[in-house]
C-alpha cells in the first residue's frame, strides 16, 4: 500500500456525493485533478469546524467540490460559502452539481472575477479560500485582505507547485512566478501569520493579525 492509499484508508471516508462528483469531475472535465479530493476536502471541512466562521469566500470554484466540503463544516444554514468562477463554461457542470448536493443550499455560486465582484457584496468574511489562477495570487491577495476580518483565517492552495517553486528549472513559468511572487509576499508580510503546510501542493495558512 502507498502512503496515499494509506492515508485515506486512516481518515473519515468521502461522502457518496462528493465522491460520485470527483468521479464526474475527472471523467467530464479537464485538469480533474485541479478539484480538491478526499485529504484535502476532508482536511477544509474540519478547518472551517474550528474556525467558525459564518461567511467564507472562495477564489476558484471550479466543481464545486471544495466548496462543498467547506459548506459540509459550516455550523447552521445561516451560514455561507461564496464561491467565485471566473469560467463560465463550467457554470452549467458545477451549478448542477451543487444543487443536488445535500449542502449545495449553503454556496453562494457567481459567475465572475473576485477580485472585482467580492468587495461588491458589501460584506466581510471570516475565512477564504484562494485556489484560482496562480498568476494573479498576489492581486487576490492584496484586493481581498481588507475583507478578511481580523482574526480571520486565509488559505491558499498549491503554494509549492509541485516543488517547481524552489526550481530553477522554471524560472520563466508564469504560474511557478506568480506563486514565488506569492510566497515571499506573504512570508514578509507583517499584518499576518502564516505557515505552508506540505499537503498535496502546498496548502499555506494565514490568519491575519
Amino acid at each position: 500500500m502507498d502512503i496515499d492509499s494509506y492515508l485515506l484508508s486512516h481518515i473519515d471516508p468521502e461522502p457518496e456525493h462528493l465522491y460520485r462528483l470527483w468521479r464526474a469531475t475527472n471523467v467530464e472535465l479537464l485538469n480533474g485533478r485541479m478539484a480538491s479530493g478526499h485529504l484535502q476536502g476532508r482536511l477544509l471541512k474540519m478547518l472551517v469546524q474550528m474556525i467558525h466562521p459564518r461567511r467564507i469566500l472562495e477564489v476558484g470554484t471550479f466543481s464545486g467540490y471544495s466548496a462543498l466540503c467547506m459548506a459540509e463544516g459550516l455550523a447552521d444554514d445561516d451560514c455561507r460559502v461564496y464561491t467565485f468562477e471566473v469560467d463560465d463554461e463550467l457554470e452549467d457542470f458545477t451549478r448542477h452539481w451543487l444543487s443536488t448536493s445535500p449542502m449545495g443550499h449553503r454556496v453562494q455560486f457567481i459567475i465572475g472575477d473576485a477580485i472585482i465582484e467580492a468587495p461588491r457584496l458589501g460584506i466581510t468574511f471570516d475565512m477564504m479560500f484562494i485556489d484560482g489562477d496562480k498568476r494573479h495570487y498576489v492581486e487576490a491577495y492584496e484586493a481581498l485582505l481588507p475583507l478578511l476580518q481580523p482574526g480571520g483565517f486565509l488559505l491558499a492552495d498549491n503554494t509549492l507547485w509541485n516543488g517547481h517553486v524552489a526550481d530553477a528549472a522554471y524560472d520563466r513559468d508564469q504560474q511557478t512566478l506568480g506563486i514565488r511572487r506569492f510566497n515571499d509576499l506573504v512570508a514578509a508580510d507583517q499584518r499576518v501569520e502564516k505557515v505552508i503546510l506540505p499537503l498535496r501542493d502546498g496548502l499555506t495558512l494565514i490568519r491575519k493579525k
